[in-house]
């Protein structure tokens, strides 16, 4: 395979570089799942990341990027097939194996999520992790029969991406929310 483009993280004398290297696949970390990367998003820990503020990384280098989204290359799993649209986050991305910020990734098959008929790649990045995240919370709610019915729910953080998302959610399935931050500067944003 040709050569491809990420966005590399690596510790140089004791700081961070980062920026745009040419890899080809033995460059990666190990996983048997190759995925051709569509999309991806920017998430607060990518910032961290590729600035070394958060010490997110556990090992040099790598490509940064805490999810990804795009179609299967190739795979050893017998239920992943090439052009499957997929999406990956956790598994360690962008923290101890190489993220979504390239042409194309390597994962393990277990981290591998294939989208459901009317999801493609670009809508699931849309929502990204804190999407993902919001949501959990909220099938997790609503598996414990807290539903809007029962009253109003409070979501704090409520001006991070999370947060936002949380509300939006909630909103959309008639949840009365009340939005706690400590930015009262956002105070306009959240009515």
């Amino acid at each position: 395979m040709a050569k491809f483009r990420a966005f590399r993280i690596d510790e140089n004398n004791g700081g961070i570089s980062a920026g745009f290297a040419e890899l080809d696949l033995d460059d990666l970390t190990e996983g048997d799942t190759v995925i051709k990367v569509s999309h991806s998003t920017i998430n607060y820990k990518d910032a961290l990341a590729a600035t070394g503020t958060g010490r997110i990384l556990r090992q040099y280098p790598l490509n940064g990027g805490i999810d990804l989204a795009g179609t299967i290359v190739e795979s050893a799993h017998p239920d992943l097939d090439a052009g499957q649209p997929v999406v990956v986050n956790g598994c360690g991305l962008s923290e101890t194996r190489d993220g979504g910020y390239a042409e194309y990734a390597r994962v393990p098959a277990a981290a591998v999520v294939p989208l459901p008929p009317g999801i493609d790649p670009q809508t699931a990045m849309q929502i990204g992790t804190a999407g993902y995240t919001a949501a959990l919370a909220i099938h997790r709610m609503e598996q414990n029969s807290q539903l809007p019915e029962n009253g109003p729910v409070v979501v704090t953080g409520a001006t991070g991406g999370v947060g936002s998302l949380a509300i939006d959610m909630l909103g959309g399935r008639g949840y009365e929310v009340v939005a706690v931050t400590g930015k009262t500067s956002e105070a306009d944003y959240l009515r």
